[in-house]
């Protein structure tokens, strides 16, 4: 008798797992997706994983039902999943085929877009910063070495999600080949080279491009489906891809924006839900289906923004605030947009179908101020140097983010231009550990008037990584730091040395022992510690800050910066503890600062000189 049960037990979860495998099938029908063999609207929204909190993917997927969603639609991000040539990491907040699984549980379909390259406000549009250290690598490009790399990452990433797929009992509809191609190039041969890598990889369901109206004839390659971003014209939607797929449907929105991002020294962008109410409902009444960029931003931590470049225009570093003004905000709480949306969605649900109720926004805590207890002037704790004739790139020092100090001895008793040529990003000027002046790649500022003391002066130069291009030509132009020479008095500066601050550990930093002279005028870390009763959601409050970044329990929140318009970082309730609280802030202006408070709501909007 109990070996029967035995039989029967195992008999039953045979059966569960087999149930859980139950493959579907998704199609193109002549003006609908048919999944299983049913037409299907998809009515997706953006959420990109590693601008989440692990610990709160399932929460924003509940949100995702509430507002009507059916499908979540991600990036895929290749600096994360191999930071270092050959290293490949999955795991934690790079989980992504835990994040598909989650959104299968929580009743949602999953559009993946693993190209190589993004976009996405992301550092180098997802692009490791150790491909532009292998000679004559060229990214997005049928160039050899790019292919292999391309080839080795596109590989492990099937091996993670391929089997998600619908067609192999998963919950991954469709999955897009490269990422608005038609605005970089035109080289149909390329994009089928990516095509046939998918294959390879295991992706060998739905697949399709997707590119701004006017780039879809570089970007559509003939037999994928090829949708549409930027345009929410039923007509105009539907006859551009009718144009480019045989006359036929179906017709799908790939990115549709209903506001935009932020970078730093810029208003904060909104866009009035009333603005895209109605756009929604014409293009759901349509029968087109749609993906909203973004459903929900989050947040760009650590050193991931990206940056715009254009010939029209200056640099323009994004901050680390992802709101994006996005129905689900940055701590993914609901807004009017959100409620808004709903009401239109719940108008096209499937007959017998309701939304279940919006949850309650979660409670967020404040924390009064507290001082910074210790303090370590960088100049007093350096690494060990690189030394060089000329000043090497960030590539060059085999670093991927962060600070390099740059240090050379000149001759003084002489006045003349320190100028910095393509400076790369952001840099403090110091004369004998006084700062001299900044200089800024976003306003043009590489050069500033210098009198120098007499005797032998020493030069340093901070510089910061705030970003690599994420779009447009300018991609293949993305080392930082010093990139060309210093020049003094039109005389080019040998005889460098650098000292590398990556800051990819700040215990590393934090654990040194720093002597502080009285005054500081240099870059600092400061650290200390708060308490709180309960753990909730909440911003610091940085605005009496100058320029710098945060960690709170080791976890890195993003970048501040005084000009705004983000003077709080947000810092989830996920990451915080009951009781005592590790923080750390590296700060590069205002190094006496050492007064800090949380508070309840985010300032995402205030500018200043």
């Amino acid at each position: 008798m109990k070996k029967n049960l035995i039989l029967i037990i195992c008999f039953c979860f045979a059966l569960n797992g087999f149930s859980q495998q139950i493959k579907h099938t998704f199609e193109l029908g002549k003006n609908n997706f048919l999944l299983d063999g049913k037409p299907f609207q998809i009515i997706s929204g953006e959420i990109h994983y590693p601008r989440v909190p692990k610990e709160a993917w399932r929460d924003r997927m509940k949100m995702a039902k509430a507002m009507g969603l059916n499908t979540i639609g991600t990036y895929v991000f290749w600096n994360l999943h191999e930071p270092q040539k050959g290293k490949f990491d999955f795991s934690g907040n790079n989980n992504i085929a835990e994040f598909v699984k989650i959104a299968k549980e929580e009743g949602l379909w999953v559009i993946l877009r693993p190209s190589p390259y993004v976009c996405a406000e992301w550092e180098f549009g997802g692009y490791p910063y150790w491909l532009q250290t292998e000679k004559g690598l060229v990214v997005r490009s049928k160039e050899s070495q790019y292919l292999e790399e391309y080839k080795k990452y596109i590989n492990e990433v099937g091996k993670q999600l391929a089997p998600l797929q619908v067609n192999h009992g998963g919950n991954v509809l469709m999955v897009q080949v490269e990422n608005e191609y038609g605005s970089y190039a035109a080289d149909k041969e390329y994009l089928d080279i990516n095509r046939k890598m998918f294959i390879a990889a295991g992706f060998d369901g739905l697949l399709y491009t997707c590119d701004p109206e006017a780039d879809i004839k570089g970007g559509y390659l003939s037999g994928l489906l090829p949708a549409i971003n930027g345009q929410d014209n039923p007509e105009r939607v539907k006859s551009m891809i009718n144009k480019y797929h045989d006359g036929k449907g179906p017709y799908f929105i790939a990115e549709w924006y209903p506001a935009w991002f932020d970078w730093w020294g810029t208003p904060h962008h909104t866009v009035p839900a009333e603005k895209y109410t109605g756009k929604l409902d014409s293009v759901l009444a349509a029968g087109i289906s749609i993906n909203m960029y973004m459903f929900h931003g989050g947040t760009t931590r650590a050193f991931m923004n990206g940056a715009n470049y254009k010939d029209t225009s200056p640099y323009e570093p994004q901050i680390s605030s992802y709101d994006y003004d996005a129905p689900l905000n940055e701590a993914g709480n609901s807004t009017e947009k959100f409620r808004q949306f709903r009401e239109v969605i719940g108008k096209y649900l499937p007959k017998g179908k309701s939304l279940p109720p919006i949850p309650a926004d979660k409670p967020a805590i404040a924390v009064k101020p507290f001082k910074l207890t210790n303090k370590i002037n960088l100049f007093n704790a350096l690494p060990t140097a690189v030394k060089n004739e000329t000043p090497l790139t960030f590539e060059d020092l085999k670093q991927d983010y962060g600070y390099v100090l740059y240090r050379t001895k000149i001759a003084g008793g002489r006045k003349g231009l320190l100028q910095v040529k393509q400076l790369r990003d952001y840099a403090l000027v110091f004369i004998n550990q006084k700062r001299v002046g900044v200089l800024d790649r976003r306003t043009l500022l590489d050069s500033l008037e210098l009198q120098l003391p007499e005797g032998e002066v020493q030069l340093d130069i901070f510089v910061e990584n705030m970003g690599r291009i994420n779009f447009g030509k300018y991609l293949l132009e993305n080392k930082k730091g010093i990139t060309e020479k210093v020049l003094f008095r039109g005389e080019e500066l040998k005889n460098w040395e650098m000292f590398s601050f990556p800051f990819n550990d700040i215990s590393a930093v934090t654990s040194k022992v720093s002597p502080l002279q009285k005054t500081v005028d240099g870059p600092v870390v400061q650290s200390g510690t708060f308490n709180i009763s309960k753990v909730g959601d909440t911003y610091l409050n940085m605005t009496n800050w100058g320029k710098g970044v945060v960690w709170v329990n080791g976890r890195n929140l993003g970048k501040y910066w005084g000009i705004g318009p983000q003077q709080t970082l947000y810092l989830p309730k996920e990451w915080l503890k009951v009781g005592k609280n590790e923080i750390s802030v590296l700060e590069l202006l205002k190094p006496q600062q050492d007064i800090l408070e949380a508070i309840a709501t985010p300032i995402l909007n205030k500018l200043s000189n």
